[in-house]
């Protein structure tokens, strides 16, 4: 495999910590990278059986109900190692409807972009205390694994929600005061 899809990474990443089926790979994503790189069964399932091809991935064991447990290959490993050593450019997407239509509000009435500006404002807000209370403690049983990274991009995440619902607030105020 000459490059590797975002889905492949996730994969080969979530097997290196431990064997896994596809459900448990989208189970693990739901709590962690969902919030800023996802993988859909859609997308896990084809990529599994292209890395198996591949000779990235064997099969560890099936179980019932068609659970195909899958864990890495030592060539598996080595693009894996390959991926997370590379010094090519980071990709770097950030699609915010929001912050498009904060960007188009000139276009419409002050009322629609200060609700526009709220609802930003609040969604922040929102998911701040969800990645606190429903994340976090995942993240937390990582670090007691022996892996602080997983707790290091929490923090990253949580950093950029608190200071974009600070701005919009900010901005906010601006709005209702004109």
């Amino acid at each position: 495999m000459s490059s590797l899809s975002p889905t492949a990474k996730i994969i080969l990443s979530f097997l290196r910590l431990r064997p896994r089926s596809g459900y448990d790979v989208r189970q693990a994503v739901g709590v962690s990278t969902q919030f800023f790189w996802g993988a859909s069964f859609g997308q896990i399932y084809p990529e599994l059986r292209r890395l198996e091809q591949a000779g990235l991935v064997e099969l560890e064991s099936e179980g019932g109900r068609r659970r195909r447990t899958y864990r890495l290959t030592a060539a598996g490993e080595r693009t894996l190692d390959d991926w997370l050593r590379d010094d090519e450019d980071f990709l770097f997407q950030y699609r915010d409807e929001g912050l498009l239509r904060l960007f188009f509000s000139d276009l419409t009435d002050p009322e629609a972009a200060l609700e526009n500006v709220r609802r930003m404002r609040q969604w922040r807000e929102e998911a701040a205390a969800f990645f606190r209370a429903e994340i976090q403690p995942h993240a937390d049983e990582d670090v007691e694994l022996g892996y602080k990274f997983p707790r290091r991009a929490l923090d990253f995440g949580l950093v950029m929600l608190e200071a974009q619902a600070k701005w919009l607030a900010e901005l906010e105020g601006e709005l209702t005061a004109r």
